[in-house]
């Protein structure tokens, strides 16, 4: 349909245009932006080895609102997708803006100096992107994103009311590694050490990072231990379904990452806030994460399997029900078809199918949305078609804890 641009050369970018150059009955130019072009060149060497399809490469600091829609005007895509760190949400949507193009992203605004993220940051651009007659789409990953649709679709197909619905994101993937992140290593830290919120009878309800564990058997994984944690989702959930009386969402981790975290942080490699070092200023989280094994590289030796999804307790035709949608993403299986492990796949396929119902204007509007305010059927037929099958299974009970 038209051209993309796409900001960001980690795995979820890496995962995002192998499968845009899958679809090229939609995607009819795919150009990949990241400020290390040497990697968005591995990444389209990948892609014509694996599809056969030609992307273009482009260096860009996106932090440079100029130079980002300076690179918009001049591929002229139909849709800009920021898979590049959540720092830069802010100056891509201004380049966006300026330049007169559709944004969608995979995880909201974060200021630098600060471990918060929340929604309001980007919520400021509704008026100025209804202006423009431009969409943004924001949280088009899994969770957020996906897990967001699920509730859709719970809503729309399985039931009248949702009482309380529980996220549960468990990776049962191992890479032999003594200590990696699955994802941006400065993100998935700063995310984890936050503390605890969750929403409960009108009002965030906040305790402390990692205080609260439960065990949950996943299926085809087994039993884990998951952790209580702040998520992005919540905070749009709660705003488009106010009737829901509890959101909570989870997240399994071993022990081993647990331990190395723990230490980590004790002697203040997790801060980020700088320090000075040799005459110079340093944050140590980044220092740590330059240090801390790639996620890009991770596909090759990464074994096991995701289950992600959303547990909603409600009422169907009078009767209390409660449902199970999730999704089991395969660690091999994923680096077979795009050479990127199970976590990045998950994030990667539904930015790609975001856009592309964008670009086919299955989903349209003018402003600033959340997935969750848009038709789930779409998108979920698009996961089946594209890689993320997912399943219904009812339950016999609310959860206990």
């Amino acid at each position: 349909m038209s051209g993309v641009l796409v900001i960001g050369a980690g795995g979820v970018g890496s995962v995002a245009v192998h499968k845009m150059a899958m679809c090229p009955e939609v995607f009819l130019h795919i150009t990949l932006a990241s400020r290390r072009i040497g990697k968005c060149e591995a990444i389209a060497a990948s892609v014509k080895h694996r599809t056969g399809v030609t992307i273009a490469t482009a260096e860009l600091d996106a932090d440079d609102v100029a130079a980002t829609a300076a690179l918009i005007e001049a591929v002229k895509p139909r849709l800009v997708v920021n898979l590049a760190l959540p720092y830069q949400d802010l100056a891509i949507m201004e380049a966006c803006l300026k330049a007169g193009v559709n944004y969608l992203d995979t995880a909201n605004y974060e200021p630098r100096d600060e471990a918060r993220f929340a929604y309001h940051w980007q919520w400021a651009y509704r008026e100025r992107f209804r202006a423009e007659g431009l969409m943004a789409l924001l949280g088009c990953g899994f969770d957020p994103g996906v897990t967001s649709v699920f509730t859709g679709h719970v809503r729309k197909h399985l039931l009248d009311r949702i009482d309380s619905l529980d996220i549960l994101d468990c990776n049962g993937g191992d890479n032999g590694l003594p200590f990696a992140t699955n994802f941006n290593p400065e993100i998935n830290i700063r995310e984890v050490t936050a503390p605890s919120r969750h929403w409960e009878k009108g009002e965030w309800v906040e305790g402390p990072a990692l205080a609260q564990k439960q065990v949950f058997d996943f299926e085809e994984v087994g039993p884990r231990n998951m952790y209580l944690m702040y998520h992005e989702e919540l905070e749009s959930l709660a705003r488009f379904y106010p009737e829901i009386k509890r959101i909570r969402f989870w997240m399994t981790f071993g022990e081993s990452y647990l331990r190395h975290l723990e230490v980590l942080g004790n002697v203040g490699m997790t801060r980020i806030d700088p320090v000075m070092f040799e005459g110079r200023e340093i944050i140590p989280l980044q220092f740590l994460k330059a240090i801390l094994p790639e996620p890009s590289s991770l596909g090759a030796v990464t074994r096991g399997k995701t289950n992600i999804g959303v547990i909603a307790t409600g009422e169907k035709n009078g009767q209390p029900r409660t449902v199970y949608v999730f999704n089991i993403c395969d660690h091999e299986t994923a680096n077979a078809e795009t050479g990127n492990q199970a976590v990045s796949y998950t994030t990667g396929v539904p930015a790609m199918i975001g856009a592309a119902l964008m670009l086919t204007g299955q989903w349209r509007g003018a402003g600033v949305f959340n997935i969750e305010q848009l038709n789930p059927d779409p998108f979920m037929d698009q996961l089946k078609r594209y890689g993320l099958p997912w399943q219904v299974k009812e339950m016999p009970a609310p959860l206990a804890f």
